[in-house]
């Protein structure tokens, strides 16, 4: 069977949404599969609607649908409604490009952004046909790949995957390609399926869990050392220096359906040099590389003329960052005063690289919602995390935004983060009454809405030693600041759910005696759980239970310089001291300045790519603590330093 509409079609008339299997968009490729290109079912483990827009999976069905050698289809979770009708009838996983089974495929790759979707991805692999453990498979079987922020700490899932790409997947898609090709030409004997492995592992970014082997002593990881003397001790991230040599996606995916997100997505850069320490996006995808300008503008407007959206987003996770963005979103919006206006959306604003001058380009066509991430209610909280933004910053952010005709506005906050205390957590609260105070000065009717996220430290990031907070501590955080703004007009709270962030917590720093328990949960039915009415935690704390694993141990004990950590063996490109020396900077409420403007930090991720930060030759402008990036005159080169934090010492 090479097709499964036959079987599928009779089936959407009694699902939830069934455009979420048809396909069909604009932008869509046709597959052309032959014995000689590698095939690849690219994989979102979450609804169609929420994995139609992930930009990472898109850049990749187009690089490889260019390459003569490869063919790319999609896929993503099927509900549950489906899902149950697949089994009873014995279909299986199948692309909605062309509906062919994902057994057929050479490779399943997997994107991974959420701990939560690791049951979705064990169950799309059981529904290809495909056994969930890698050493179970044959020569037959696909290959499971994995990318994404989650695979810097792959572990909980390693006995899942045969390959985990580590950062960008631009170039190294191709190089496996390549390996994979020569495989397939090979015929895929048995006992081959080791040895292609093992050449995978030579590629820069590529980590293969089954070459390297886990020794504990107790309940303490000791070592994760490989198998073979040709498999890297240490497995590197991948890094595209130059993001202008990759324009994609280049014919963005327009559905049929409803998705989130359902606007042109331009990715403006990558990379992040402000140092939040709890940011581990941020810290992973360093150093900065912006897009040309002049190819950000082409990628909008010919995105603009061939989807007919009406919004654009233009991506990065500090997007006012990008240098001359109040000149690139007016040009943007001009571009299209002759039509329809255009509304351009800023993601991941910072508060003190908003201004007027953004606010009055945005205004220009219609306004979307504003979200800034102050992180913490207080100034020294702020440190401690490395958010140096001061709460003027704020103020200036949102009395731009009001008085540009903005109503409402959204600010997003975590607690449960180091060395928090009850003043810090009432800080919230005071804050977005203030911002509702300043927004009576242009409307009406002002609204300020918070939403509270429990933290969870990550690897790779300064935090990654610190104890999480526990379930009981942030429900009773959450109440203090629903109780203290109950009275507030104006003010909306919304949070996260604790228990939902303890699982998050366990799988984010856990070894691999946590997939044991990732499959348990998967068999007993535990699919969806980043989904609030399908999560149960009752499930998870059984399953570590059973397997006589501590939920404590793995997310509410702080860990110690010299412990061994499941990620050691992989690189963020980031110099473990320096994370440490970071970490202890924290608890002394030291805080570094963006490394645009200081000598280098010497925290590891421009060395070996020729990259480094071009910075202003006179100090930050004014106006905001530590700059927008823009108009700062001639700029020049960071000199490479050594590490030199601003503040007291710690």
């Amino acid at each position: 069977m090479t097709d499964v509409w036959p079987q599928l079609e009779p089936l959407l008339a009694n699902v939830a949404k069934p455009a979420r299997y048809i396909g069909l968009e604009d932008g869509a490729r046709t597959p052309h599969h032959s014995p000689d290109k590698v095939a690849w079912l690219l994989s979102y483990p979450d609804t169609y609607e929420i994995g139609l827009p992930n930009q990472g999976l898109q850049i990749l069905y187009e690089i490889l649908n260019e390459n003569p050698h490869a063919v790319a289809e999609r896929a993503y979770a099927p509900w549950t409604d489906l899902e149950g009708l697949l089994r009873d009838r014995n279909i299986p996983l199948f692309s909605i490009d062309s509906h062919r089974p994902a057994g057929l495929f050479d490779l399943i790759g997997f994107n991974l952004s959420a701990e939560l979707t690791y049951t979705n991805l064990l169950n799309m692999v059981d529904l290809a046909g495909v056994p969930v453990r890698s050493a179970e498979r044959r020569p037959e079987h696909p290959l499971i790949v994995a990318g994404g922020h989650c695979t810097y700490n792959p572990e909980p899932i390693a006995d899942f995957l045969d390959i985990v790409v580590l950062g960008d997947g631009e170039e190294v898609i191709t190089e496996i390609n390549e390996v994979v090709r020569d495989w397939k030409k090979s015929g895929r004997t048995e006992g081959s399926r080791e040895h292609v492995l093992r050449e995978l592992s030579h590629i820069v970014g590529v980590y293969v869990p089954s070459m390297y082997v886990v020794t504990y002593e107790g309940a303490n990881l000791v070592a994760v050392t490989p198998r073979y003397s040709d498999v890297p001790e240490r497995v590197e991230k991948r890094t595209v220096a130059d993001l202008a040599e990759f324009p994609y996606p280049k014919t963005q995916l327009v559905p049929i359906t409803e998705v989130v997100h359902d606007r042109l997505n331009v990715e403006v850069f990558r990379g992040c040099t402000r140092g939040c320490r709890f940011c581990q996006a941020g810290m992973i995808t360093r150093p900065v590389r912006e897009r040309p300008a002049e190819q950000v503008r082409t990628m909008v407007e010919e995105g603009l003329r061939r989807t007919g959206y009406d919004e654009v987003a233009l991506t990065s996770l500090s997007t006012a960052d990008f240098s001359g963005i109040e000149k690139l979103v007016g040009d943007i919006v001009q571009s299209t005063d002759d039509g329809p206006p255009v509304s351009v959306s800023l993601p991941s604003l910072r508060v003190d690289a908003f201004g007027v001058g953004i606010a009055t380009q945005i205004q220009r066509a219609r306004r979307t919602g504003l979200t800034f991430a102050p992180e913490a209610g207080t100034w020294r909280m702020r440190q401690v995390i490395n958010k140096l933004i001061r709460e003027e910053d704020l103020y200036s952010a949102v009395e731009a935004a009001y008085a540009n005709g903005w109503r409402r506005v959204k600010l997003y906050f975590l607690t449960g983060l180091p060395t928090e205390t009850d003043e810090d957590t009432l800080g919230i609260a005071e804050l977005a009454r203030n911002c509702v105070q300043l927004g009576k000065a242009h409307t009406k009717s002002p609204s300020v809405t918070v939403s509270v996220g429990g933290f969870v430290p990550k690897p790779f990031t300064p935090f990654q030693w610190f104890g999480q907070n526990t379930v009981e501590e942030l429900r009773r955080k959450i109440n203090l600041l629903r109780d203290d703004t109950r009275k507030s007009h104006g003010v909306q709270v919304k949070w996260h759910d604790p228990k939902a962030t303890l699982v998050e917590g366990i799988m984010s720093r856990g070894d691999r005696r946590i997939g044991a328990v990732i499959e348990e949960v998967w068999r007993q039915g535990g699919t969806f759980q980043e989904w609030n009415e399908r999560f149960d935690l009752d499930l998870w704390l059984a399953a570590m239970a059973s397997h006589g694993l501590d939920p404590e141990w793995f997310t509410y004990r702080h860990r110690t310089e010299d412990e061994v950590l499941p990620w050691d063996h992989l690189s963020a490109g980031l110099h473990k001291d320096f994370l440490w020396q970071d970490w202890r900077d924290s608890l002394a409420e030291v805080g570094l300045p963006d490394c645009r403007w200081t000598p280098c930090y010497d925290c590891g991720a421009c060395t070996g790519y020729s990259i480094e930060h071009i910075v202003a030759s006179a100090t930050p402008p004014a106006g905001g603590s530590q700059g927008t990036g823009q108009d700062l005159g001639t700029s020049v080169p960071v000199t490479l330093l050594g590490r030199a934090p601003v503040g007291t010492a710690s």
